[in-house]
């Protein structure tokens, strides 16, 4: 047993150590029954070890550090014997030195983190950008602007661990440098942009979410331009597209020497309590059972059931709405006294209750996460998705303005 996990086991048995008078033996403080004689044993072993981390001071650090992740853990209702603690120290590179925290996953991250296990060789929450640099230094100083921003945000220095534990968690590293891979890719195959997409693209790559940050990079340089291409690969676990725009603002004010006008970063675990510790589980479970109890058949658009492909068959298409219908839109949206949000998902409620011919369907979709309010300051994502049932006929939307003000997007109604 290596002096971490030995320190963790003496926390968790509440045994503290000093030393003698003399300074050159331990003074054992502890219930009896708490000191095994193997216990002992790895005392006696770790002997000149103990007294020296004593002496600097070095070993009550260590104590204090697992005393404050033993303590997160129990705030959230974790918790974990000293195999599981040696498990999660042992994942993180460098040790439970480099563990800074240690929390649940909020529910959103419970979804995402249910359909990456049950992915086979692609991610479905693995996104991805291509950006191109004029030169290899332009690269390196958005990849060390980039790493100041993953130091400054847990949220970006985070993996996922559930093997053998009582539930998943997230540990947040305190050092997680960014891994760049430098490809070399041959020009006679196409264009080297196209190149990287391909062989990285979500479809086909997965990353390890056990490991932090959950950023991976791929470079690939024109040799007779310089112009170097980066496939940034980024996990929905801690990114999406939209806090990847926020993200990369953030770069900008860094790579300007304006990194000084950034707020303090605000930790992700505060919207982890709030969405775990504010309301039990029963309750979640007693709300949704109320409001879709009724519902006996999923909603199917086309009839597709099981459809657990790839997406590379699926086509896109947008139309944007004219001027003229935003703003009667937003009119619309004030004299009930909801948002706009909340009328696109009866809207698009009634779009898949012709698709699927249900007067009921029920729906869910992403909500905008990120919250960089004022000067973009990182706050993370809430925990949860927004739904939508919604009861589709020709009397319109009107009457499902009592339950669209109470409940906002979450829950909607139209009759």
């Amino acid at each position: 047993m290596n002096l971490s996990y030995l320190t963790l086991e003496l926390s968790r048995r509440n045994i503290e150590l000093s030393l003698t008078e003399d300074a050159d033996n331990l003074h054992i403080r502890g219930e009896k029954q708490s000191l095994s004689p193997e216990l002992l044993q790895h005392l006696k072993q770790a002997k000149p070890e103990l007294i020296a981390g004593l002496k600097s001071g070095a070993y009550l650090e260590q104590v204090k550090q697992m005393d404050a992740l033993a303590g997160s853990a129990r705030r959230f209702g974790l918790a974990f014997s000293l195999d599981q603690w040696m498990s999660i120290c042992s994942s993180v590179a460098g040790g439970v030195a480099n563990i800074q925290d240690i929390y649940p996953l909020a529910p959103l991250q419970e979804g995402i983190l249910f359909h990456h296990l049950l992915g086979g060789e692609g991610d479905a929450y693995l996104l991805y950008d291509l950006l191109a640099f004029d030169s290899g230094e332009r690269l390196n100083g958005f990849l060390a602007s980039l790493q100041q921003a993953v130091d400054r945000h847990d949220i970006l220095r985070t993996g996922v661990l559930w093997q053998d534990l009582p539930e998943p968690v997230q540990v947040v590293w305190r050092q997680a440098p960014v891994q760049v891979e430098t490809v070399a890719l041959d020009p006679a195959d196409g264009p080297l942009a196209q190149q990287l997409e391909a062989r990285y693209h979500p479809r086909r790559y997965r990353i390890d979410v056990r490991q932090a940050p959950l950023l991976r990079g791929f470079v690939a340089a024109e040799e007779e331009t310089g112009r170097q291409y980066l496939q940034l690969l980024f996990h929905h676990l801690a990114i999406d597209h939209t806090t990847l725009g926020f993200l990369l603002d953030e770069i900008r004010l860094l790579q300007q020497g304006q990194g000084t006008e950034l707020p303090p970063p605000l930790p992700f675990r505060q919207f982890v309590a709030q969405a775990r510790l504010g309301v039990s589980a029963a309750e979640h479970e007693a709300y949704f059972r109320a409001q879709l109890g009724e519902v006996e058949e999923p909603t199917l658009p086309f009839g597709l059931q099981g459809y657990l492909g790839d997406g590379g068959d699926i086509e896109e298409a947008r139309l944007n709405l004219s001027p003229e219908l935003a703003v009667q839109l937003r009119q619309q949206a004030r004299r009930l006294g909801v948002s706009v949000a909340c009328l696109a998902h009866l809207a698009w409620g009634q779009v898949l209750a012709r698709a699927s011919g249900r007067t009921q369907v029920v729906l869910s979709a992403w909500p905008a996460w990120p919250t960089w309010p004022g000067a973009r300051c990182w706050r993370g994502r809430r925990g949860g998705r927004k739904w939508c049932s919604a009861r589709c006929c020709s009397a319109g939307c009107k009457a499902g303005r009592e339950r669209t003000g109470r409940w906002g997007c979450s829950s909607t109604r139209c009759r």
